[in-house]
């Protein structure tokens, strides 16, 4: 799995169309293997990146949480905190 890609289900508030869209970007370039394809291959990168979001954002959508919602804040401060921890974090 890409370490770009983050758990969007389940957060307050909601993910929002751009980290959707984000999401959708991340897995289509590791996917192609690429970060910026080339002119031939724009419109097919573009139309699956829209097609991924789309997809996701339904997914999104269409999922029922049992749990009650994380904070986004506090969910960032403790995967900081691990990785201080690990040693892998720079300020």
């Amino acid at each position: 799995m890409c370490r770009s890609i983050h758990t969007l289900h389940n957060f307050e508030p909601a993910a929002t169309t751009d980290e959707v869209r984000a999401a959708a970007l991340q897995y289509v370039r590791k996917i192609a293997g690429t970060t910026k394809p080339s002119q031939a291959n724009r419109e097919a990168f573009d139309l699956a990146v829209d097609e991924i979001a789309g997809s996701t954002q339904r997914l999104l959508d269409g999922l029922v949480a049992r749990t009650p919602p994380k904070n986004r804040e506090e969910e960032a401060a403790k995967k900081r905190e691990r990785a201080i921890a690990s040693g892998r974090y720079d300020r």
